[in-house]
């Protein structure tokens, strides 16, 4: 009866150097062992499976059919144990394994194919696993750990639990119905839209994008006559593209290419505006992570050679 069915790494080395070798004393040798200990080793590995795997010989010693299927698998049983070891320290030091990102589908076209080639490109054993959600339910999964990294436009109430890098920053274009007589301008002063009705951003949803919207108006002299309130980008740029009302806006949004929607430059008082990207994630991330995050934010981030103008950007954002 065999007894406990367990095998060092280096119990089934010896072995396959016997097999490999057909000799104790050149397998010895291989190992830079003494023969004796290495038959104690090979007797006490049969005992343990239970059968005879080595026929001795005045000559040397060969596999019985046993021996021979038990090699096949020991050498893959090593292989197994390599592997996981190796599997385990990438994940560890953040090469392999999966980062699960969370997006908005708006600009998931501007952000996350810079996103995922730089990952490639950087991390080729690390998979991106994405989720699509509104900013405050990604937020909410980041805290929860469903999500370990998400890309957002207002991070405004994120709280002290959780951590916002600016990945991009955009600078907000006035957008108006492509045909308003501005349409074409090659820039205007925001005073010229003071007699428009406007969408504005919800401010519970888009606080600072509403924030910015109201102050630079403000700026510009006069208060936006509030048509309609939307609480996403895909909302604004839907009453702008009607031909009902104008808005401020990213100008990455320009890459979207939205019939009926034109984006002209803004000049003059309150036209001082950008807009940021956050990757947004818990304060601890794990190595998968942090390597992820060092991609898109370290010296040679593809944003930084990014061209908003080209759609060529990171991070969904809402």
């Amino acid at each position: 009866m065999a007894g406990d069915i367990s095998f060092s790494r280096r119990l089934l080395e010896q072995f396959l150097a016997v097999v490999q070798e057909q000799h104790f004393g050149r397998a010895a040798e291989l190992l830079g062992m003494s023969q004796p200990p290495l038959s104690q080793s090979i007797q006490r590995l049969e005992r343990t499976v239970g059968v005879r795997l080595l026929e001795r010989g005045s000559g040397g010693v060969r596999t019985t059919p046993a021996g021979a299927a038990f090699a096949d698998d020991a050498r893959r049983l090593l292989d197994l144990q390599t592997a996981a070891v190796t599997r385990a320290r990438r994940i560890a030091a953040g090469l392999d394994g999966e980062v699960r990102v969370g997006y908005v589908s708006l600009l998931s076209h501007l952000y996350l194919p810079t996103l995922l080639r730089a990952g490639a490109e950087e991390l080729p054993g690390l998979r991106v696993r994405l989720l699509h959600g509104s900013s405050a339910a990604l937020v909410d999964q980041i805290r929860t750990g469903i999500l370990d990294l998400a890309f957002v436009r207002d991070p405004a109430r994120l709280g002290e639990d959780l951590v916002a890098t600016v990945v991009a920053t955009e600078r907000i274009s006035a957008a108006v119905p492509s045909g308003h007589p501005l349409a074409g301008a090659g820039a205007i002063d925001l005073a010229q839209l003071r007699e428009e009705e406007f969408v504005v951003p919800d401010p519970a949803a888009l606080p600072t994008l509403a924030g910015q919207l109201q102050l630079a108006c403000r700026q510009a002299g006069f208060t936006p006559r509030t048509a309609a309130v939307a609480d996403d980008l895909s909302g604004l740029l839907g009453y702008v593209a009607a031909g009902l009302c104008v808005s401020l806006l990213p100008e990455g949004l320009r890459n979207l290419a939205v019939d009926g929607v034109s984006f002209v430059p803004l000049t003059g008082p309150g036209a001082d505006l950008d807009t940021t990207v956050h990757a947004v994630h818990r304060p601890d991330p794990d190595a998968a992570v942090t390597r992820l995050l060092s991609v898109i934010t370290g010296p040679r981030s593809p944003f930084d050679a990014a061209d908003p103008a080209h759609g060529l950007t990171t991070g969904p954002a809402d």
